[in-house]
């Protein structure tokens, strides 16, 4: 398909420009996870493309998304963590086709959210219990920031 045929096509065009503002180290994941929203026996469209890219885009700039009546904070460095994981599922056990929803990838996301929340609560339940104040304090908070910095990376894999 040539660069006239997609800039001619609505949903092409918006598909490129969706793509275009994604943080580019997920690209990849996000076409792997894509494909699973293909029917089995046709094409995905390039209107259903741009139209799922366009689901997740401002999902994945505001870094929250609400699930359960509840907002959940997810930097976009958690999202190839979390787009890894569904096609490691899928790769283990195929999913049903075409997925018909992002539900089961804001699933993962929430649980991911949950254990690096949780891991910050007990951060600073320790922080509370240990006390202390000025330098030691200040010790105490970087040494919080560094572990709630290591749980996220820990999140990610």
């Amino acid at each position: 398909m040539s660069l006239d045929v997609v800039v001619a096509h609505d949903g092409a065009r918006e598909a490129v420009q969706i793509a275009l503002q994604l943080p580019a180290p997920m690209g990849k994941l996000l076409i792997q996870y894509i494909t699973l929203f293909r029917p089995a026996q046709r094409q995905l469209t390039l209107d259903r493309l741009a139209s799922l890219l366009g689901e997740l885009l401002p999902l994945i700039q505001s870094g929250q998304i609400t699930r359960d009546g509840r907002i959940w904070a997810v930097p976009a460095e958690v999202w190839p963590a979390a787009l890894q994981e569904i096609l490691d599922r899928d790769r283990a056990k195929p999913f049903t086709r075409p997925l018909k929803s992002h539900g089961y990838l804001l699933e993962i996301l929430v649980g991911k959210a949950s254990k690096a929340e949780a891991r910050s609560e007990v951060l600073t339940e320790e922080r509370r219990r240990n006390g202390g104040s000025g330098s030691a304090a200040k010790r105490q908070g970087m040494a919080d920031v560094a572990g709630h910095l290591s749980n996220l990376k820990g999140a990610l894999k």
